[in-house]
């Protein structure tokens, strides 16, 4: 058993589905005091729609400052209800989170847990197993633009896009330095660059020179389009992709249909050495709230990439394995082919947890 000291951790469980998944991501952490000394202090929020709708408050005032000033990390659900139909609270909570904390490093995993579960043919573990680092506070989804002669024949509605030399920069290295420190053997960037040619030579004059700074590692380049072919035809050539927000943010979630669907698929925004938020990407899923079908695994290995983030990598290993093994035994949510309810699947996991 490994000890170290205790880390504080703000829950926020969200809306749909997002309690029900994160209880169990929560009991997983729990059981890992046992087995691996992983010591977690939690203080759960109730930011979400019931409040936002109740109080009219999304992200509290005050809220960026304690979370920065009291916790080491964030263990999010999911934000989104259709009693809010202008998701307002969610971009509150979520976007206000991501871009008030400054998580420029949005990670996602791409990797195939069990060889039934992708759509690919004749494809292993082996063949789908790399990291996504998708720019997460600028490019397309910075909220720039507007309209001209809204709702008339003559409207004119404008999307800013932004790319900074110094948020294009930190994300790229941060993607070679996880890639060195992973023992990953090649770097690629996609971009538009033929097209988007500002922003692009932008993001081409930058991954150049960084790339120069790391000459044990390859660096290529692909353009977005072709690498969404390439992604299919052969998962196998990536070990680490540095991209846009936009285009992050489309890769991502072919990467997750690859490894098995959104019910896989974790994340972490992160801003090295600061508090950093973790969570499933799935959404919230407003249909199958309260009716245990929800696969907490999304959510279980977003806590696995939490807690690797905090210190404890032999702890988070040992998490991923126990997913493995539990998809690999059948004993999985009707998503995967199984039978069992969310409480049940999250229990399966737990058991598996070996010290």
């Amino acid at each position: 058993m490994t000890t170290g000291d205790v880390k504080r951790v703000a829950v926020v469980p969200g809306d749909g589905i997002g309690p029900e998944v994160t209880a169990e991501a929560v009991a997983v952490l729990e059981a890992l005091r046992e087995t691996h000394g992983v010591r977690l202090d939690f203080r759960h929020f109730d930011w979400g729609a019931d409040k936002f709708l109740s109080e009219g408050v999304g992200l509290p005032e005050g809220a960026l400052d304690m979370l920065t000033r009291d916790f080491d990390a964030i263990l999010a659900g999911a934000f989104g209800d259709p009693r809010v139909p202008t998701n307002q609270h969610a971009e509150e909570i979520l976007l206000g989170m991501r871009r008030g904390l400054d998580l420029y490093i949005n990670l996602r995993p791409v990797r195939l847990l069990h060889p039934r579960l992708t759509p690919l043919r004749d494809r292993t573990p082996d063949d789908i197993d790399f990291v996504v680092f998708r720019e997460n506070t600028e490019g397309a989804y910075s909220g720039a633009g507007g309209f001209l002669k809204r709702g008339t024949p003559d409207e004119v509605a404008t999307q800013e896009e932004f790319n900074t030399r110094k948020g294009v920069e930190r994300i790229v290295v941060a993607a070679f330095e996880y890639a060195r420190a992973r023992g990953r053997a090649r770097v690629t960037m996609a971009d538009k660059s033929n097209v988007q040619r500002f922003g692009g030579d932008l993001w081409q004059r930058v991954f150049k020179e960084v790339a120069a700074e790391y000459a044990d590692i390859e660096a290529n380049h692909q353009y977005v389009d072709a690498m969404a072919m390439f992604m299919i035809l052969n998962p196998k050539q990536y070990g680490v992709v540095v991209t846009s927000n936009l285009f992050g943010d489309i890769l991502t979630d072919l990467g997750a249909a690859l490894q098995g669907g959104l019910g896989l698929a974790a994340s972490g925004n992160i801003h090295p050495g600061r508090v950093s938020l973790f969570e499933p990407v799935h959404g919230s899923a407003p249909p199958l709230a309260g009716q245990s079908r929800a696969n907490p695994a999304g959510a279980i290995l977003s806590a696995a990439l939490m807690l690797e983030y905090l210190g404890h990598a032999e702890a988070a290993a040992a998490v991923e394995r126990a997913v493995r093994e539990s998809i690999a035994d059948g004993e999985t949510t009707r998503d995967l082919g199984g039978t069992l309810s969310t409480a049940e699947a999250g229990a399966s996991i737990r058991r598996r947890i070996k010290g």
